[in-house]
């Protein structure tokens, strides 16, 4: 297949994130086909930029199959990815497509890794998270690791005053239903939310953060072998209190009729940051390495909003993916190209270790 025949897609692509990823496709150069389940939807994106389309549910995998033989590279953006990731995955696997997308499910990313095998016997790539979960934390991971090789705990962070498209909403619901995660001693770990609670300076000042279950717990693991893995937000003193207390209530907010419900009042609610906004707003990236001996390194990027950095960082892979023969397997973003992909987004700063 040559270069110019190698056909991009973008399922999902009538989502907040989707349609940002065809615009900045048709950027770079590429004609990506528009695909997802809602047909109105689709077809009037795809008027709207002057692309082709397919319509089609993750319902049947011989459907999905079908869709995909002339496919290179999927970029699966329709979630919740715990309900899209795997029929796609295993039709890509089927077709002989690449599949990547903008999870940040440590349940998706286990997935993938559980299925390394089946991509290598395909020659394809399963690369979940090629957005701002994870790149941005998988690559001052992997950064820190070279910098401490012996390193046997990871602590990463990021502040960013973003407010949450409609999808990432939805999937924070089911996160809060799921509670905390970490890893210990190369275990995945439940524990509950705000597990741990602590003062971080993730470069714009000191302030207080607790745990949460990001998808590096799963995926620095695999770019970096350390065993211990947490991974903190800012909150409040008060909003920490309040994510402790939603413990007791995780039992009730599991219930499927309280997620639907929940899911549709965030649908509405939700509309994630505009131009303007996106434009604004930075992130500040954290991480923290220790060795037995009790050494520590600590490592600063700031970069663009997640957002942002989601459309342009997604069709980099894609690019990556479409220039290059890449063996079959599952990678993570600096494991699939290098720890320096983060450098490759506009206005990213060097990362300042101290």
């Amino acid at each position: 297949m040559t270069e110019s025949n190698k056909q991009l897609m973008i399922y999902g692509a009538n989502g907040y994130t989707g349609k940002l990823i065809a615009k900045e496709a048709i950027e770079k150069g590429y004609q990506p086909i528009l695909a997802g389940r809602n047909q109105a939807a689709i077809e009037a994106l795809a008027k709207e930029l002057n692309l082709s389309s397919r319509v089609f549910s993750l319902n049947f995998e011989s459907e999905v199959e079908k869709n995909l033989t002339d496919i290179h590279l999927v970029i699966h953006c329709a979630g919740p990815f715990s309900a899209t990731a795997e029929p796609m995955m295993q039709a890509c696997i089927k077709s002989k497509t690449h599949y990547t997308d903008i999870t940040g499910e440590i349940g998706v990313f286990e997935l993938a890794q559980s299925l390394n095998e089946q991509a290598k016997a395909a020659g394809i790539v399963l690369c979940s998270g090629v957005g701002f979960d994870v790149i941005p934390t998988d690559c001052l991971a992997s950064l820190l690791k070279e910098k401490m090789p012996d390193a046997t705990y990871l602590a990463l962070g990021f502040d960013s005053g973003s407010s949450m498209s409609p999808g990432t909403a939805k999937t924070s619901i089911e996160g809060v239903a799921s509670g905390g995660r970490v890893r210990l001693n190369g275990e995945i770990t439940q524990v509950p939310l705000a597990y741990k609670q602590r003062q971080i300076d993730f470069g714009d000042g000191s302030k207080n953060a607790v745990t949460i279950p990001w998808g590096d717990v799963s995926t620095a693991f695999y770019s970096t072998g350390i065993p211990n893995i947490e991974v903190y937000i800012p909150i409040s003193p008060k909003g920490a209190k309040s994510m402790r207390k939603m413990n007791w209530f995780r039992w009730l907010i599991k219930l499927k009729f309280v997620q639907n419900k929940m899911k549709q009042q965030v649908g509405k609610s939700a509309k994630g940051p505009n131009e303007l906004q996106r434009e604004k707003l930075r992130t500040f990236l954290w991480g923290e390495v220790k060795n037995a001996a009790g050494d520590k390194i600590i490592g600063r990027i700031e970069t663009c909003n997640g957002y942002q950095l989601t459309y342009i960082a997604a069709v980099e892979v894609a690019k990556f993916l479409i220039d290059n023969e890449v063996e079959g397997g599952t990678y993570t973003p600096s494991k699939l190209i290098d720890n320096q992909l983060i450098f490759k987004i506009p206005t990213t700063s060097e990362v300042v270790f101290s």
